[in-house]
């Protein structure tokens, strides 16, 4: 299909804080595009759902105001208990617990308040690289190299489901936010939805020429979005299957991680040109790009932290994790740890951050600059 030519200049973008008016402006404090609509749709998720790819004018991208406090993150907690990288970590949706996977073949379950481990999952029989929560924290999806997906109740009760059909090494998966469906990516190079009840394959996309690396929906459900080895970043149709649009840098550099907005206008991917860059995947254009960071070889993690700012965090190769202002994309702080993968909680100012080779540990990182997490 036809690849949308990309624009990677931040200008000629408008930009307001996450419920204000405030316009972007450039470096010299002047706005960028002094005809654009300053309303922006908030950054949480709509209530009704939008139309897979609505006309009129381009959303705006939700950014921090300038007056947005500086972050403080410190180490709180160390977690060990994994014996080889991990790989994978994700707080649950109703922020009790962190879920953590790693090449040990194992999944484990920790206390995101204390970092006391709650449970160790056992069954993979090769390492494991993504995990994911359905929505009500009852059930945990974990990816692995057996090439198998394989679903947990935590309720003790229901029985767990293994789903088999990719034909090499499972990479990443997520649930739909209904949790009736997974979505999944692999070395095989397609990326598969699943009906969670009947532990069936439902599609499978032939998405990419190279190996998928993330793959998510938004926050309705209605669209998907997937990633590559091969460069492309593409957003599909989650019902009928269909490729909406493809995304790609002039320069093609290989697509570690990609993922929604929270109001899922935009997506932020991770590339291994050591940028992230936020695209408006309407218009094709890169709206943003963050650096500072060091990402060459490893599919690094970025987020989104929308609990006391708007910021942007990512671990590093250079041992370090950066957390970005969205909008001035500005390094805001630089935390000390060697970092393959990080997660936000979703209610509280708390990063959790995985190591990678000799440093087998997880860090949980409270913002000091908070009353509430003091």
């Amino acid at each position: 299909m036809d690849v949308d030519p990309p624009t990677t200049s931040d200008t000629n973008t408008q930009d307001t804080i996450e419920n204000g008016h405030t316009p972007l402006q450039d470096e010299n404090g002047s706005a960028l595009d002094n005809n654009a609509e300053t309303t922006t749709p908030s950054l949480s998720p709509q209530p009704t759902p939008q139309p897979l790819l609505p006309p009129g004018p381009p959303p705006q991208p939700p950014v921090s105001g300038s007056g947005s406090r500086k972050p403080n993150y410190q180490a709180r907690y160390i977690l060990g208990g994994h014996t080889m990288s991990i790989s994978s970590i994700k707080f649950s949706p109703d922020g009790t617990m962190l879920a953590s996977a790693a090449a040990d073949k194992l999944v484990k379950l920790w206390d995101a308040n204390t970092g006391e481990i709650i449970k160790t999952l056992e069954g993979h029989t090769e390492g494991i690289s993504d995990v994911a929560w359905s929505s009500d924290s009852e059930y945990l999806a974990s990816a692995s190299d057996d090439k198998t997906i394989r679903i947990w109740s935590l309720d003790g009760v229901s029985m767990n489901r293994i789903l088999r059909g990719h034909t090499n090494f499972v990479f990443c998966v997520n649930y739909n936010p209904q949790s009736n469906l997974l979505v999944s990516g692999g070395f095989d190079e397609t990326v598969r939805v699943w009906d969670v009840a009947r532990g069936k394959s439902l599609k499978v996309l032939p998405a990419h020429s190279d190996p998928v690396t993330a793959v998510s929906f938004n926050h309705d459900g209605t669209l998907i979005v997937s990633c590559a080895m091969d460069g492309l970043i593409r957003i599909w149709d989650a019902d009928s299957g269909q490729c909406l649009k493809t995304l790609v840098d002039d320069d093609n550099p290989i697509c570690s991680h990609v993922k929604f907005s929270p109001n899922s206008k935009f997506v932020l991917a991770s590339t291994q040109d050591s940028t992230i860059r936020l695209w408006n995947y309407q218009t094709s254009r890169c709206v943003k790009t963050y650096t500072g960071h060091t990402n060459r070889t490893y599919c690094l993690v970025a987020c989104f932290i929308t609990t006391g700012g708007s910021y942007v965090v990512s671990g590093s190769e250079d041992a370090r994790i950066y957390i970005w202002d969205l909008q001035s994309r500005q390094v805001l702080q630089v935390l000390e740890d060697v970092v393959l993968t990080v997660a936000t909680h979703p209610t509280r100012n708390i990063i959790a951050s995985a190591s990678m080779e000799k440093d087998l540990t997880i860090r949980l990182w409270f913002d000091e600059g908070d009353s509430d997490e003091g």
